[in-house]
């Protein structure tokens, strides 16, 4: 079997000797950027140099990133779809364009010495054009210069062949997408239709051409980059002719379920769906609770999809006839297959456990407090069912079995009505939580994340060089930074933090930045949440510094001078997990 090592290796291989620089996956958490609840593709982190910093490895890039993509939870139980899964990706930062990009993409995939895959079972897509952009000729007829016949070349939409930007604005452009037949090769069919689910979607460069404003304009960018993006586990799943849970990062994760649950996934039906939605879902749980800046349950933003994915695993548990608590088991093996490559696994696992099984208890509880709520029912129609999935997260599933026993009938419809209604109210709190961020710099924005390291330099002073930085979130109104500290910080120490940072600030200090190792920015004194990612010997990175007084492993963007942040005041101090305590600020 083609395993996710030798395909991830192979991957950044190739592109290493095609000119890139191999960088290390960023935080599955966005740092300082509100627009997104989490990474979704290996372009996320990028974005300051897409839009024309530059990058400390120079302006051809690779990486394997760490991914989530919470849009379609309710489609996984499929053979194909993931919440959490590795992003292949390969980047130009205005320096090759679309015939390079291609050129590489298929070399990559036919060529004897990597991937090898038949060039007759491959299809492509370009984007037809639309008012906002034109028909993209330019990849239409690079591809048939390189051998794919014309009817193989499909010309679809924007909302296939379109990406981005990551949040409301930022850089965009049309994509073009690979798809390989996964079918019998002698039946291949002549001419590429999407709507054949025997064309398997493998690979997607995509064109930043535009800058999409918060007018909603698409404006030509001074620089074009290319983003490409290969889902590993999907393109393993193609190489070994297997669906998406067979492969090998998945296998041991789905025999254990087997061994739990005493079915096996080869049974078909709801049984082999309900193992895919707990392998998928603990796996991302555990990948979230890992991360360097790991998030905890709660009912809101991040924390609210982490309880979601947890809680949707139990259920699916239950429906196997999983008896007593089992995440945690779930979460060993997930663990024990990447650990090597996410060494933060490894370090975070006590943590990652402990708050799985926690959760777990907590929706054990919840559903026991369900359970008497329905016994008090005379009757429940579709909006009670609701009711109770929202107020106990009770299963639509386990109501719809205690119902038929009571020989009530639920009105399905009724109850998806309620949930869709739901589902637009969460959505467009969602769009009104998450504007600003990173893409557009601005001002505001700038003058938090510079004060963020004051804060964090300060607390170290105070506090002790204990604290190290557990998250961070900024808008252009306030900064929130999470921090270790076994208790609460008192209103004294307070003072003197604030003293301390607006001390700084008025000195005016200059704000600069080098490009160091990590091992020269140790020696420079310089902090950093994210040391252990850097794997690559000599890979560089962004140290700020702040006059004499601090230094940060940092991606930017920061004021020039300190007094350009204005007057600093901490708002509030507290708790948000054992160990863990949260500042907000606002600057003026």
């Amino acid at each position: 079997m083609r395993t996710t090592k030798e395909i991830r290796e192979l991957y950044l291989d190739f592109f290493k000797s095609k000119g890139h620089t191999v960088i290390s996956s960023a935080s599955l958490i966005p740092e300082n950027d509100s627009t997104v609840l989490f990474t979704t593709a290996g372009m996320h982190p990028l974005v300051p140099f897409l839009l024309g910093e530059k990058h400390p490895g120079g302006n051809k890039l690779a990486s394997c990133q760490k991914c989530i993509r919470t849009g379609d939870i309710d489609e996984v139980g499929d053979a194909t779809h993931l919440t959490f899964f590795e992003m292949l990706g390969n980047w130009s930062l205005g320096d090759y364009f679309k015939r390079e990009a291609i050129e590489m993409s298929l070399e990559f995939l036919t060529s004897p010495d990597w991937l090898g895959l038949d060039k007759n079972l491959i299809a492509v897509s370009v984007f037809e054009g639309d008012a906002d952009a034109p028909f993209d000729s330019e990849a239409f007829e690079i591809w048939r210069s390189v051998g794919i016949p014309e009817k193989r070349i499909a010309k679809l939409p924007k909302k296939n062949n379109w990406w981005g930007p990551a949040g409301e604005t930022g850089p965009c452009g049309p994509d073009t997408e690979m798809f390989y037949w996964t079918g019998k090769p002698e039946e291949v069919p002549e001419s590429f239709h999407d709507d054949n689910e025997l064309w398997v979607e493998i690979w997607n460069d995509v064109f930043m051409q535009y800058n999409k404003t918060r007018e909603g304009m698409y404006e030509p960018l001074v620089q074009k980059n290319v983003d490409t993006g290969m889902g590993l586990e999907r393109t393993v799943a193609v190489m070994n002719a297997c669906d998406i849970y067979l492969i090998n990062t998945m296998r041991p994760i789905i025999e254990e379920i087997e061994k739990l649950s005493e079915k096996k996934y080869s049974e078909g039906g709801k049984s082999t769906r309900s193992m895919r939605v707990i392998a998928d879902h603990i796996r991302a749980a555990t990948f979230i609770l890992g991360d360097e800046r790991g998030v905890l349950p709660s009912n809101v933003g991040q924390g609210y999809v982490l309880r979601r994915l947890i809680r949707r695993a139990v259920r699916h548990g239950r429906l196997l006839g999983i008896e007593g608590k089992f995440t945690k088991n779930i979460a060993e093996k997930v663990i024990e297959t990447l650990k090597d490559t996410y060494p933060e696994l490894k370090k975070n696992r006590e943590h990652t456990l402990g708050e799985i099984e926690r959760e777990e208890e907590r929706f054990a509880t919840a559903l026991d407090k369900g359970m008497k709520e329905f016994e008090r029912l005379s009757n429940i129609d579709g909006k009670i069912a609701f009711d109770l999935y929202q107020s106990y997260g009770f299963p639509i599933e386990l109501t719809e079995e205690l119902s038929k026993e009571r020989g009530f009938v639920i009105n399905k419809n009724e109850f998806e009505s309620e949930f869709k209604k739901h589902q637009e109210l969460s959505r467009t709190a969602s769009a009104g939580a998450f504007k600003g961020g990173l893409a557009d710099h601005s001002d505001e924005v700038v003058k938090y994340h510079t004060a963020t390291h004051l804060l964090h330099k300060a607390l170290r002073e105070v506090l002790g060089d204990h604290i190290e930085q557990k998250g961070s979130n900024l808008t252009a109104e306030r900064l929130r930074f999470d921090f270790s500290h076994p208790q609460k910080v008192t209103p004294e120490e307070i003072k003197k933090v604030e003293a301390r940072v607006n001390e700084i600030i008025h000195k005016d200090l200059p704000v600069k930045f080098e490009m160091l190792t990590v091992e020269e920015a140790k020696k420079k004194g310089a902090i950093g949440l994210f040391e252990e990612k850097y794997k690559s010997i000599g890979e560089k990175v962004k140290v700020y510094f702040v006059g004499d007084y601090s230094a940060e492993i940092c991606g930017g963007p920061h004021v020039e001078h300190t007094g350009q942040i204005g007057a600093f005041t901490i708002t509030k101090e507290e708790a948000v997990a054992a160990g863990v305590r949260r500042i907000k600020a606002v600057v003026s």
